[in-house]
């Protein structure tokens, strides 16, 4: 079945369609991964997006148990150079159109991607029309100028009840904005009690819960979209130790004062440049995120800039000048990409003992007779 990729800047692109055949239209945005692409389709951050995959053979591992990063996938569709229709992979379970069948997920292959993605970093992320290449394209752009894209993408992917992921350890509170299982895994390996809730969940509600540490997720869209995080966010800085990531790590700055701007294409790929200011290291990051801390916002506040992007500087790391509240852009649960910055799930547990260890002394304290 020939489909038809439409911009709104008018560009057509025609190909071969997989997966489902439903039509769809969303964000077009490029992933720069050479690996991964199941992890990339079920990853909820790309919820109302098109995702284009910059290498050039797609699907070549098949689809597997083992690797998806939620259950439902949220992206609207996936666009490739070439999809593999016979995988060969000892893991693999399915092909790759079987998969996006099932999902109703719709797919376009055999077009241009590297001329696509040329695009894309010139002119910007855009509005674009996944259809059947029998659709007049005059109808297509006028449907593309009336459509408005959704805004409520966190509130798509996130849970809608708590739920808890059993350990003996730490008990972490995981606000999900459009979380990652890798972030849940990253967590169990260390054997904590995890509260899942969703993106909505109050301050008053999470203290109830009586956490050691917050963690705030990954997840689609603009955060200014979510007042109502940024509110809790703000509630919290200052009670609990706080490690925020992406949409969290970008949360994070605008309660405390700070300013968000969206990016001409956004950083999505797991090969991401990232220098720490305070050991000096550069690591090899995975990201997917196309709004950005302003680092001009950032002289106003209580935050101190720790690391920025090799590419093109933008804010990477923050840390709170009086609360352990630490945060990351990037995913440093990778799923896919390097496991360079895994570490920082060690920093944050670290930052909660050392808060238990001072709330005990500062009681013991209060406790004694003078």
């Amino acid at each position: 079945m020939k489909k038809q990729l439409v911009l709104e800047d008018g560009t057509i692109f025609v190909g071969e369609g997989f997966g489902s055949e439903k039509e769809t239209i969303g964000e077009i945005v490029f992933n720069t991964g050479m690996t991964g692409y199941q992890e990339v389709i079920s990853d909820p951050s790309y919820c109302g997006q098109l995702v284009t995959f910059t290498y050039p053979l797609i699907g070549n591992y098949g689809v597997n148990r083992d690797d998806f990063e939620t259950v439902n996938p949220s992206l609207l569709g996936v666009v490739v150079k070439e999809h593999c229709e016979q995988p060969s992979n000892f893991r693999s379970e399915e092909t790759l159109d079987e998969f996006l069948k099932a999902k109703e997920i719709p797919g376009i292959s055999g077009i241009d991607t590297r001329k696509l993605t040329k695009i894309i970093r010139k002119h910007g992320t855009m509005k674009a029309m996944l259809t059947s290449s029998e659709r007049p394209v005059s109808e297509v752009l006028q449907i593309l100028g009336e459509t408005k894209l959704a805004t409520d993408q966190v509130k798509q992917v996130s849970t809608v009840k708590p739920y808890v992921v059993p350990g003996r350890g730490y008990r972490i509170v995981l606000i999900d904005y459009g979380m990652k299982h890798g972030i849940l895994r990253e967590f169990t390996k260390r054997n904590c009690h995890v509260t899942v809730v969703p993106y909505n969940t109050s301050a008053e509600e999470i203290e109830r819960l009586k956490p050691d540490g917050v963690m705030l997720s990954n997840g689609p869209g603009d955060p200014k979209n979510v007042p109502e995080a940024i509110e809790t966010v703000g509630k919290l800085i200052g009670s609990v130790p706080i490690f925020g990531i992406c949409l969290g790590h970008q949360l994070i700055a605008l309660a405390s004062g700070g300013d968000t701007t969206k990016m001409k294409f956004g950083h999505r790929g797991s090969n991401q440049p990232v220098k720490d200011f305070e050991s000096g290291r550069t690591y090899i990051t995975s990201q997917n995120h196309g709004y950005t801390v302003d680092k001009d916002s950032l002289t106003d506040t209580n935050l101190v800039l720790t690391q920025v992007s090799l590419n093109d500087e933008t804010v990477e790391g923050l840390q709170h000048k009086q609360f352990p509240v630490f945060t990351a852009q990037y995913h440093p649960e990778s799923s896919p990409g390097p496991e360079d910055t895994s570490h920082l799930f060690d920093e944050f547990l670290r930052q909660v003992k050392e808060n238990l260890a001072k709330e005990k002394g500062d009681s013991a304290c209060q406790n004694v007779e003078i």
